[in-house]
Parts: C-alpha cells; sequence; structure tokens
C-alpha cells in the first residue's frame, strides 16, 4: 500500500484595504460634531507650529452664498449650585449649632441626587451615638428645607412632603396618600371613594393635581453640563424651492503659517526639514479631510432635503419612509459613512433645528406611510377622543383602518408605549360634563 503526497502552488489575486492612522482619524472625523472636532483642531494645533486656527464667530456663508440670521446655537452656563450645598446652606442659616443640627449636617450627607435620604433612623442613630427623638427631629427639620419633599425616604412620603406645604392642594389630598396611596396608583378609585363619601371627579382631581408633584425634587440641582447645538446646513424655501447652504458656524478655519515655514526651510538641518515635511503634511490632510467632511455633509443633506421635500414645504411637515441605504444608493457611499454623517449634525431650517437621523423613518410594512406619521396620528386620535370613554387599542387599530391604514391593534398598543401614553383605563376621566 503506497500513500503519495501532492503539493501544488496556486496564486490568488484579491484586494485587501489596509486602514492607516490618517484614514482612521478621517472616518472619525466625519463622526465628531462641532465642538468635538473644534477640540480636535485645536489640539493639533498645538502640535504643529505650522497650523494656525482662526475661529469664526456667529454664521458665516460659504462661497458667497448667504446664511441664516438670528442665534443657531444655545449653550447653558456650567455654574450651579449642588443639591448637597444648597441644603448646607439652609442649616447654617436657619439652625444654631447644636446636637439637631450636627444630626442635621449628618443626614444631608446621604441625600441621594433625587432628594431622597438614603438611610434608616436606626442606621443614623447607630452612625452617630445621637438617640432617637435627635434623629427624627433632625429629620423632621430637615424635611422642611427646600425643595419641598427633600429628605422623603420613599415616592408616598415624598407627595405628602409637597402636599402638606401646598395650601392649595385640594381637600383630603394627604389623607388619600397617607391611608390610600396603593389604591390611588392603582386606580382603585371607587373604593377611595366609597371611603371618603366623594365622587369619582373628586378622586380625578386630586390624582390630576398629585401629578403635579415632583417624584425627583433634588433633581432640578443635578450638574448642568455646557451643551451646544450648532447646525451645519441650512434649508430655505425660496419660490417653492429648497435652497441649501453650508454654515461655517463657529467652525475653525486653517491657516497655514507661510512665513515660518520659509524661514525654518532655509536651516540646513535634515532633521529640522523632515519635521518640517512631516508638519507640511500633516496640515494638508487635515485640510483636505475637513473639506471632505463638509462635502460629505453637505451632498447627504441635499439628499435627504431632495427625498423629504414636503417636510419642509408643506405645514403638516409629513416625513416620508426613507433608509440609510436609500440615501447611501443615492449619494454613492457606504451605509455606515451615512451613519456617521447624520449622527449629531444639525439642519436649520425656519421654523427649528433638526439632527439630520430624525428624517429616517421606518415604512409600515407594505404601506408608504412612515411609522412617525402613524405615530402622530395617534396622538392625535388620542387627543381628541371622549375622555370619560377613551378608545381601546383594537378601537384605535379600527380608527386607522377607517382611513385607509392597515396595522394591529398590537402595533398601536407598542407605539402607544413608545410615546409614554397610557392604557385607555388609565386614560378614563370622572369629570361630569358641562
Amino acid at each position: 500500500m503506497s500513500q503519495e503526497l501532492n503539493f501544488s502552488q496556486k496564486l490568488k489575486q484579491g484586494q485587501k484595504l489596509a486602514m492607516n492612522l490618517q484614514m482612521q482619524q478621517s472616518i472619525a472625523l466625519l463622526q465628531k460634531n462641532q465642538e468635538e472636532l473644534t477640540d480636535f483642531v485645536m489640539e493639533k494645533a498645538n502640535e504643529n507650529p505650522l497650523l494656525e486656527v482662526v475661529r469664526t464667530i456667529g454664521p458665516v456663508p460659504e462661497s458667497g452664498s448667504s446664511a441664516g440670521t438670528g442665534t443657531d446655537f444655545q449653550t447653558v452656563p456650567d455654574q450651579y449650585t449642588s443639591l448637597f450645598e444648597y441644603l448646607i446652606d439652609q442649616v447654617h442659616l436657619n439652625y444654631r449649632d447644636t446636637p439637631i443640627r450636627r444630626a442635621m449636617l449628618f443626614l444631608v450627607e446621604y441625600i441621594d441626587s433625587n432628594g431622597y435620604l438614603a438611610m434608616t433612623t436606626a442606621e443614623a442613630m447607630e452612625k452617630t451615638g445621637a438617640d432617637y427623638l435627635v434623629v427624627l427631629d433632625a429629620l423632621t427639620l430637615l424635611q422642611q428645607l427646600d425643595p419641598a419633599g427633600i429628605g422623603a425616604r420613599n415616592l408616598q412620603e415624598c407627595l405628602m412632603l409637597q402636599t402638606e406645604r401646598d395650601p392649595e392642594a385640594p381637600t383630603l389630598t394627604y389623607v388619600i396618600l397617607e391611608e390610600c396611596f396603593e389604591q390611588l396608583a392603582s386606580r382603585l378609585w371607587n373604593e377611595i371613594a366609597t371611603r371618603y363619601k366623594i365622587t369619582l371627579a373628586d378622586v380625578q382631581q386630586i390624582m390630576d393635581y398629585v401629578q403635579t408633584l415632583s417624584p425627583a425634587p433634588g433633581a432640578h440641582f443635578g450638574q448642568i453640563e455646557r451643551l451646544f447645538i450648532i447646525p451645519e446646513i441650512e434649508v430655505q424655501v425660496k419660490n417653492g424651492e429648497l435652497n441649501l447652504t453650508y454654515l461655517q458656524t463657529g467652525l475653525p478655519k486653517l491657516k497655514f503659517q507661510e512665513n515660518y515655514f520659509n524661514q525654518m526651510s532655509k536651516v540646513d538641518d535634515p532633521e529640522v526639514q523632515e519635521y518640517l515635511k512631516e508638519k507640511k503634511q500633516e496640515f494638508q490632510w487635515l485640510k483636505k479631510t475637513l473639506d471632505q467632511r463638509k462635502n460629505t455633509i453637505f451632498e447627504v443633506g441635499q439628499a435627504i432635503i431632495d427625498y423629504q421635500a414636503d417636510f419642509f414645504l408643506k405645514k403638516e411637515h409629513p416625513l416620508k419612509p426613507l433608509t440609510l441605504k436609500m440615501i447611501a444608493q443615492k449619494v454613492n457611499l457606504h451605509e455606515s459613512t451615512i451613519s456617521r454623517t447624520v449622527n449629531g449634525k444639525y439642519l436649520k431650517t425656519d421654523f427649528g433645528i433638526f439632527e439630520l437621523r430624525t428624517f429616517f423613518a421606518s415604512a409600515i410594512a407594505g404601506q408608504s406611510t412612515s411609522n412617525q406619521e402613524i405615530k402622530k396620528r395617534l396622538i392625535e386620535l388620542i387627543q381628541q377622543e371622549d375622555k370619560t370613554h377613551p378608545h381601546a387599542d383594537d378601537k384605535l387599530a379600527e380608527l386607522f383602518a377607517d382611513e385607509e391604514v392597515k396595522i394591529s391593534r398590537r402595533t398601536v398598543a407598542k407605539y402607544r408605549e413608545q410615546l409614554g401614553i397610557p392604557t385607555s383605563s388609565k386614560r378614563k376621566r370622572y369629570e361630569t360634563k358641562a
């Protein structure tokens, strides 16, 4: 028995894209918003003596085009007072140095960001060595500080504290929160009405009031981050036509330090010459990449407004079903490039500023109607319903069918939940008709 081994060689030709560092950075730059892009360019300018950054203030039109006027971005100041500081100031201002005040200062350290006390009285006694009455008095005084509801140990107590300090609260609200909180939340209102000899309309009024209270009284004091929303393109309607403009709003412009380059080029040192060559190439790459980024955003933006023209021309601002793939095919780019382009990039109109990704709407299966339009109509139908007999999900599906929009009860329920709209039983009101 013999064995034979055969060896052969085959030459296979193929293409493989190897991404170098600059290619990776080019992709990353496309994904950055204007604030992130500015930070990146400024960092490069600090590293490159041949690169000067010229900052523009306000919207500056490109290529002689006319940019829109008015405020194109808003900023929120980053100066704020924390909840902890606010409470500490109140304690020091209103109470003299006593064991109770010291217990209050201790409890403040265990107030979470929503304003709730994350500690029991027993734990406070153990940690401070104070007796029960001192801790209880400290907690009582702490709960009298602003904002109302601070120092609560659960949602029920938080709502009760706010109600207690509001002279305009409906009669019996505090008592019902204390004694029938679960029934009120579960809409077992017949039990409440029978127990306190009031009408369902009275319970409805109490529930309406409770819903105006804050479930997180300390959240207002959360850290405010500096936020910029800056549009990069603007669409204007002129004589029924849509005109797109690229806005150089706050973006840094690059300037090559020609004099410095010429001066250093005279230095007879190979290392200096190599350094100058490297930094000049870096400048040229960055300028080319920024131009490509601008052109891509403009090209994608143009494709979007061409497809969603009705959104800009009609009062109702309807959206057609649109996918990343559709735009990618039109501008001959990859879907991932479109995704990077539309995220964090904003379009200015005369009726608001919109992120580019908001113009992508999925279609309902077998129809030309977008899910955004379905949701918008769903809100309208629920707003128009008789609040004493709200529409169930199957009834809403029937109403859509009457408008020749085929949508299942299950899809109605899914969209309703996504919109944060409660079920018909929880939308039901007991107010008497006039």
